[in-house]
């Protein structure tokens, strides 16, 4: 019997839209987010646009919003909802 994939909640915050839950697995949300995480890697090319763990996705995913906001007033946040 195959095991399933793990899913994962992710709590997008933005200042003036509020709060939006994805879930779904990590591949799932790598082709979610991979338009954010392509952005991010242009401007940076630390950034991993194909993370291996969900806690490198997060870090990598909020870093890639940090480069696409630079000089923003209004943010976006990411977290990992348990």
């Amino acid at each position: 019997m195959a095991k399933e994939p793990k899913q994962f909640k992710i709590n997008v915050s933005h200042t003036r839209r509020g709060d939006k839950i994805v879930e779904g697995t990590l591949e799932y949300l790598l082709g979610y987010f991979s338009y954010t995480l392509e952005i991010g890697h242009s401007w940076n090319s630390k950034i991993n646009r194909s993370p291996k763990t969900i806690k490198s996705f997060v870090t990598n995913l909020q870093k890639s919003y940090e480069e696409k906001e630079a000089s923003c007033y209004e943010r976006t946040f990411v977290e990992l909802i348990d």
